[in-house]
Order: structure tokens, then sequence, then C-alpha cells
């Protein structure tokens, strides 16, 4: 894509109501527009971003045997009432319809994708079974606050599980362990700053499972083991501070900011539906439940919070919007004719492009590239294509090299780790 042609713009003043870096980085790169507070757009590179981000989730959800689906963002009274929630869930959009029919907001989807499952098992032969979705989900926070971490309106991953058995449900939950560090891995979280994390059990178990990463800023607080390279969060030690997999005392506490969760939810809404199977003998048996939660929106939110420095975002190689920030400089046709061969043979090879063509200063230009942060900029000047040459600076470095012209795309791909 050519700079020009992008309807958006990057800004240098920071939003009065940005309370966190990830909104001010995000809005002033023009990756995202705030609407009302804690409701954005996502602008062209915002969203390229959020879709490399889903498509990472979706095919580790695939990968241990998840079904994609959709279900409805408008859901009937009816089934929160089923499930005791229509009154008691605090952050529930409500609202009437015609003929004062009453309908919610999704804030989760349990009293949607129960009784959808159950329409479409009927014995032990239908077990197990596993549906996802990534979908936009809608909670009337009281404070909606730091930019994509805590909104009213945001995108999430939910994974739902069901199983004959508890030990169905054990095995598939170890197998969604695993996959959720994959995700988190290749999205380009640091492995050794996240963490499996112990919190208040849900329904079925004495524990649930967070994933923290850690981070000055985040809001919770968490004691980890290094030992066994798993943390507890602050709400369920009660003065009993040991790691529950070794029972270590010696705890660090650190501040994190959850990335992920995962439940085991067991007879909880299956039995608020009457969703039974029947086992090999005949016999009606209740249908036992695993939830499974990733935000990918707050997944580039935090992406900002842990990678950025004074100058703007730096984006992992896998979520980058572009993967080349090309830059010509001058106007002298024969710098943009080589710049704009660049700009196609890069994208013949499949190297995505961000192609900064507009007539402005070096230096206005140098900024935009930083605070977009994509890994790798190239420049092409008159002093470079006297060398034949383009002058080559990752993100993440603070000095800048030149390299050949000749052989680019190759450079290009090896450094994004492509053949």
């Amino acid at each position: 894509m050519k700079y020009s042609q992008l309807f958006t713009r990057t800004s240098k003043t920071v939003p009065a109501d940005a309370d966190s870096v990830n909104a001010q980085l995000l809005t002033r790169g023009g990756f995202i527009h705030q609407e009302i507070a804690g409701v954005y757009t996502y602008l062209p590179l915002g969203l390229k971003v959020l879709r490399k981000i889903e498509q990472i989730i979706r095919e580790e959800m695939e990968a241990v045997g998840g079904q994609e689906i959709l279900m409805p963002a408008m859901t009937p009274k009816e089934v929160w009432q089923q499930t005791k929630r229509w009154d008691n869930f605090d952050a529930l959009f409500r609202f009437k319809g015609m003929g004062e029919k009453e309908y919610a907001l999704g804030a989760t989807h349990e009293e949607i994708v129960t009784p959808l499952c159950r329409d479409y098992t009927f014995s032990y032969k239908d077990l197990p079974f596993a549906v996802f979705q990534i979908q936009n989900k809608f909670r009337n926070e009281p404070r909606a606050k730091s930019g994509l971490l805590r909104g009213r309106e945001f995108g999430m991953k939910d994974l739902y599980s069901f199983h004959a058995d508890e030990k169905g449900l054990d095995r598939y939950y170890e197998k969604v362990k695993k996959a959720y560090h994959r995700v988190f891995e290749r999205v380009g979280f640091n492995p050794d700053l996240t963490y499996l994390t112990y919190a208040s059990g849900g329904v079925f178990s004495p524990f649930s499972h967070e994933y923290q990463v850690v981070s000055e800023v985040g809001e919770d607080h968490i004691f980890t083991c290094e030992k066994c390279r798993v943390a507890v969060n602050r709400e369920i030690l009660k003065g009993n501070e040991k790691c529950p997999e070794c029972g270590n005392k010696n705890l660090i506490e650190k501040r994190g900011i959850e990335i992920g969760n995962i439940f085991k939810l067991g007879t909880r809404f299956t039995d608020a539906f009457d969703f039974k199977y029947a086992d090999e003998k005949g016999e009606k048996k209740p249908v036992i439940m695993g939830c499974y939660g990733i935000g990918p929106s707050r997944i580039m939110g935090t992406l900002v919070e842990v990678s950025h420095d004074e100058d703007g975002m730096i984006w992992p190689k896998s979520v980058t919007p572009f993967h080349v920030h090309l830059i010509s400089l001058g106007t002298d046709k024969a710098v943009l004719d080589q710049t704009e061969k660049v700009y196609e043979e890069l994208n013949k090879a499949g190297i995505t492009v961000l192609f900064d063509d507009r007539d402005e200063r070096a230096g206005v230009k140098f900024k935009d590239a930083d605070l977009i942060g994509i890994p790798l900029r190239l420049v092409i000047s008159g002093r470079t294509l006297e060398k034949k040459s383009a002058e080559w600076k990752e993100r993440a470095e603070k000095k800048a090299k030149e390299t050949p012209l000749k052989g680019l795309a190759e450079a290009a791909k090896a450094f994004y780790g492509e053949k």
C-alpha cells in the first residue's frame, strides 16, 4: 500500500482521555479511532494487526479440534433467565425490541452455545467435541479504561468443549493449556514473561487458570514460582503464599496483564438446559463443559504495552501490519523510479509493503515510521542509489546499515524467516 492512498494519518498529539500507552500510540499511529469510551473503530493498519492475531488463534484452536462457528450478538432474555444470570450479570447490556420483548448483547455465550450443541448431541458417540468463535463481546463496564485492555465492546475468541466425563475434560483442558502457550509465543510475547496463573476456582474446580504477561502497568498482582514457571493471582493466596504445584514459598510478586483464561464449567450450564447424553447402557448422563477465552483486541493492546519505546510501537514480526516500511527521500526521478521498482519487486515476492511515497521531509517520514513500528524500514535516497544499495533499519535496533538492492526481496524474506 502506498502511504499517499491511506486515508488515515499519524498524529503528534496525544488524545486527552488516552490513559494508557496502547491508547496513545495506537491512536496517534492511525491504528484505532475512539467512538465513545471503551469502543473503537479499527482503522486499516489496526485491522491488519488484529486479523493476524485472530488467524494465529484460529490455527491453534483448530489444531486442538475446535470447530469454528459464529453465534449471534443479540441474545434473548429467556436463555439468561434459564441460567439465572439475567438479573445477576451486572455488566449485561439489556434492551427492548418490538413488542416489549427483551434481549441482551452477548457478554459471553454459554447461554447460546449450550442449547445449540444440545440439539446436535444424543449419545456418547457424539462426544467429545469443541466449538469456538471469534466475535465481539459487549460488557457495560462501569469505567472503561486502558485503551484496548478494558473496553465495552471488544474482540473475544471463546472455545467451548463438551465431554462425557470429568477425565475427558481434564485431558482436553491440558491440551488447550499447551495450545494457549503456543498462541502467546506466536503472537510475539516473551515466553519468559508469560505465566500460567492459578486464579479463583470455577464451579467445577478449586482453580481456574489465567495467562498473565508481566507488565508494570498490569492491574493484577501475581506471585511467580520460577521453579515451575507458573504464578498465583494474589486474590487466591489468603496468606498462604506458596506454589500450588511444588509448594515453593519463595514466590516473587509482579504485576501482570491478563490475556487469556480457561475454566472447567462442569454441569453448571448443561444442567440449566437439561443437556444430557445416552451412555453405552442407554442411561442419561449430564454433559461436562469447559470454557476457554482469549481476547484478540486485548492481545493487541498488551503487545503495545510491552513492546514500545519513546518513539512508538515495535510490532512483533508475526503480527506486523506490513513486512516493510519503504521510504523514498527527495524528488529526484531516479530515486522515485528505483523505489517504485523495489516496491513492485517486494510485493511480487510476497513481502507486504507500506510505501511512504509522500512529498515530506525525511524527519517526518522517519518519525512516522518509528511511531507505526513496522519491524523493517528500507530507505532509498540519492546517496544509497549511488552505491546501488538501500538503508536497512530494524525497528528494534538503533543503527542502520546498507544492503545491496540486488537480492533485497530475498534478504527481507530471510529477515522474516521465510524461504
